[in-house]
């Protein structure tokens, strides 16, 4: 990545409707030279995807919740993983090191609702415990920009 990629990955992160052409008037380069960027982006999977970014708070689920489950090791951690994706409300799951096998981002209704949740989490088969806390407030929401905007900064061509 050069100054010109992460330039464009800040534009588009900023300012996501300013299409292509209007990335490239904005940035004094050809619409070609755009739109090549963001295919070889897309292509090495530095971009993601380009849908809209939602609220679970907006849709209904203010409550957020953070479940660290231990599992049963015969099971293991795929089969463990495609079950929670089975839930709406599990909204990410990782494999962990430390105290734990898997950590997950759950959303739901309403405190009450939780527990809804989490019985429905810890009664998938291979799960055998799990410890919850429950996220009062969001300081630093899920992001990557400054990561890109660091390379832009220190002037990095390679990382």
């Amino acid at each position: 990545m050069d100054d010109l990629d992460r330039t464009l990955l800040a534009l588009f992160t900023d300012e996501p409707r300013i299409g292509v052409l209007g990335a490239s008037r904005r940035l004094g380069v050809a619409r070609g030279t755009v739109q090549a960027r963001l295919d070889r982006l897309e292509a090495t999977g530095v971009i993601t995807g380009w849908g809209p970014e939602l609220s679970p708070e907006a849709l209904g689920y203010p409550v957020t919740a953070f479940l660290t489950l231990e599992i049963s090791q015969d099971a293991g951690h795929t089969p463990v993983a495609d079950a929670l994706a089975g839930i709406p409300e599990v909204l990410e799951v990782h494999t962990i090191t430390g105290t734990g096998d898997l950590w997950c981002r759950v959303v739901s209704r309403s405190n009450a609702d939780l527990q809804r949740v989490i019985d429905q989490v810890v009664g998938l088969p291979g799960i055998r415990r799990s410890a919850t806390v429950m996220a009062l407030a969001t300081q630093v929401p899920y992001r990557v920009l400054p990561l890109v905007r660091a390379g832009v900064s220190a002037g990095l061509a390679r990382p």
